[in-house]
């Protein structure tokens, strides 16, 4: 397919499915979101997720991440624009919940403003690019056919491997978030929950180093 073997395919899958069943932060994000407004907001998220992890994806395939490495400091700005951006959502998040526990439910949220919040934090995690531009290297064949279609092919088995384990993620956190709903603690809790998990994705974003690659 498009150049590249089946074997070869198989095993790009599967190295996409160990990364996308592995701990990190998506998961805090999209499992935090789902505990605190429902599994909903969960898919929701997903799908923002979605489209910021295929934008990197189509960026890479046509070469525009090596931007990154190419213009000094461009991957700190964006790292620390996706710092205060995640800060921010974690402020509007605690806001109103004042410094006492009263119950306080969190305002409903427009399921276009959790796509918008969702893939906008994946777009500013410039580490998603970074991955991307490591990864396809290793599977495409130059020798097989055109590379941007093998890139964008490679791009879109990781997406949906990813969307796939998020759907799970978010089925099985949105079980548990009606379990949830019936705490008399949680409705006072879930504001403090969901915001401190975004300010933990901020401080996570902002001391990543440029040569990690987790």
């Amino acid at each position: 397919m498009l150049g590249l073997t089946t074997d070869r395919l198989a095993l790009f899958a599967l190295a996409s499915l160990v990364l996308a069943a592995t701990p990190g932060p998506v998961w805090l994000y999209l499992i935090s979101r789902t505990l605190a407004q429902g599994r909903r907001a969960g898919y929701f998220s997903m799908f923002g997720v979605a489209a910021g992890l295929s934008l990197h994806a189509t960026f890479a395939a046509f070469g525009l991440t090596i931007v990154l490495l190419a213009v000094p400091y461009a991957f700190d700005a964006i790292k620390l624009a996706g710092a205060a951006y995640l800060l921010w959502l974690a402020y509007t998040t605690v806001r109103g919940a004042g410094f006492t526990f009263q119950p306080q439910p969190l305002d409903p949220v427009r399921d276009r403003v959790l796509l918008r919040q969702a893939f906008v934090a994946a777009v500013v995690n410039p580490k998603v690019a970074m991955f991307y531009l490591s990864l396809f290297p290793q599977f495409v064949d130059p020798t097989a056919g055109p590379v941007l279609a093998q890139s964008l092919l490679l791009g879109a088995i990781q997406v949906s491997t990813a969307a796939l384990m998020d759907v799970a993620l978010v089925t099985v956190a949105g079980a548990l978030a009606a379990w949830f709903a019936q705490r008399p603690l949680w409705l006072q809790l879930q504001r403090w929950f969901l915001g401190s998990a975004f300010g933990v994705l901020a401080v996570w974003l902002a001391s990543t180093p440029r040569n990690n690659s987790n």
